[in-house]
């Protein structure tokens, strides 16, 4: 028996809690798109952009950020702001590369297969190619950077403080041994704590930022007496009706890492694109613990993705200057 097609508006977001999901945990999500999807269109969907963003983002990431650092320490900087400072300038440098990759691999995995029968995104891209091509020529060039402002307000300050506290851990862990080689227990506890504790502090900016991103369009329900009942059969009749050509321009899709924030049942809806403005209202509504929603996870998520970062990064750091033909070059610094 054919299983029902999901079809979804076109103006809600993936992942909004308040339509009913076809998707209800984990691991029912990976046997169903597995099972209705395959392997590589399927589950690995997106992997092809993801690949090709992430390996000329990182160099460029970390070779801004060692740059940066050296030359803002050399000017007389104090150390602390130039670790602040170089994580701003590295992260913000990257995202020319990421952010494009992004939007590629988002809406290839919401695609999921092509021509995919089991769940109607609004997509429909052969290829990683066919897809750049198709935005570009459907959309404008500037849609493969749709949600980069909202990206660079939650990622850049964490960038800039999880270097910050891992340079200043890192110190104190080596005057703590009595030398550089810290050992490979500290090395994962100073980068899990620096990127733990910097997805702490901006923590309020990921639940403003998710909550712009994935609530349903506010205009939908402005309109005076409209019933909630009401609205719901609105978005089911409009849902079956097929996207136009650029509509899909308006959807905002997150493009960086993922959340791990879910808005509260009943949440006031943020009608704004200001993350400020957000913020505030979150506050006046819900009080420290809204602006804080998430947070375990989100520490848990960070500290586990910084500290495989920054050790994988010390070690090929350590390889590169015992390399004689950079040895040289790394101890002249």
């Amino acid at each position: 028996m054919e299983e029902e097609e999901e079809v979804r508006h076109p103006y809600v977001h993936q992942g909004d809690p308040h339509i009913p999901s076809k998707y209800t945990s984990l691991s029912s999500s990976y046997a169903k798109i597995y099972r209705q999807e395959g392997l590589r269109r399927g589950l690995y969907s997106g992997v092809t952009p993801a690949f090709l963003g992430s390996f000329p983002g990182t160099l460029i990431f970390f070779g801004c950020y060692e740059y940066s650092k050296r030359h803002l320490i050399d000017a007389g900087v104090h150390n602390s702001l130039a670790y602040l400072t170089s994580g701003f300038i590295a992260d913000l440098a990257a995202s020319v590369v990421y952010v494009p990759s992004e939007v590629l691999k988002t809406r290839l995995q919401l695609q999921g297969r092509y021509n995919n029968p089991f769940f109607r995104s609004g997509y429909n891209y052969r290829s990683t190619l066919h897809a750049a091509r198709t935005i570009i020529k459907e959309e404008g060039f500037a849609a493969l950077f749709y949600g980069y402002r909202a990206t660079l307000f939650r990622d850049l300050p964490f960038s800039a403080l999880q270097f910050a506290f891992y340079e200043q851990e890192q110190q104190w862990a080596k005057q703590y041994v009595g030398g550089k080689d810290i050992g490979l227990g500290l090395e994962i506890l100073t980068a899990t704590t620096a990127g733990g504790l910097a997805g702490v502090i901006t923590c309020p900016l990921d639940v403003v930022k998710t909550r712009i991103q994935t609530q349903v369009n506010p205009t939908e329900q402005k309109s005076a007496g409209v019933s909630t009942t009401q609205a719901r059969a609105s978005r089911s009749k409009h849902a079956r009706q097929p996207v136009a050509k650029g509509r899909q321009a308006i959807r905002t899709i997150s493009t960086s890492s993922p959340t791990t924030t879910i808005p509260k049942q009943g949440a006031v809806p943020l009608d704004t694109s200001s993350v400020f403005t957000g913020l505030k209202l979150v506050y006046k509504t819900e009080g420290v613990a809204g602006c804080f929603r998430g947070v375990g996870p989100r520490f848990v998520w960070t500290s586990v993705q910084s500290g495989t970062m920054l050790v994988l990064y010390q070690v090929l750091l350590r390889q590169l200057a015992a390399h004689p033909l950079v040895g040289e070059g790394s101890r002249a610094f």
